[in-house]
């Protein structure tokens, strides 16, 4: 099973940005679609992005697109979720996480396999 570890969380005032990565266990990296989740304390997880095998396809949760990027290195076995003009709506944890699909990129919990533990995100007004 593919192995996944964020990092680049932390504490950042609203207005501010923070780039996650997420790194895996380097086997067959590129044959997974990744996306990028969060759970904001008292809400369900939600889902935030995701990008297709090449990097060529990518979706967004409405409320973060033209703020968040999702990009990889496959070459580096990485994820990012480059995140700008951050909000207190925003604090959440989030986890990177891995599929299979047929579809190019999916935004279902339940396509994702291999989650990782997850690294917090705090915003503070």
């Amino acid at each position: 099973q593919v192995q996944l570890v964020e990092s680049g969380g932390g504490l950042v005032q609203a207005g501010g940005s923070l780039r996650l990565s997420c790194a895996s266990s380097p086997s067959t990296f590129s044959t997974y679609i990744m996306g990028w989740f969060r759970q904001a304390p008292g809400k369900e997880r939600e889902f935030v992005a995701a990008i297709s095998r090449s990097g060529t396809s990518t979706a967004y949760l409405d409320s973060v697109k033209g703020r968040f990027t999702i990009s990889r290195d496959n070459a580096k076995n990485t994820v990012y979720l480059q995140m700008n003009s951050l909000n207190p709506e925003d604090t959440a944890v989030y986890r990177c996480a891995a599929a299979r699909t047929v579809a190019p990129v999916t935004a279902s919990a339940s396509a994702y396999a291999a989650w990782g533990q997850g690294t917090q995100v705090t915003v503070s007004s």
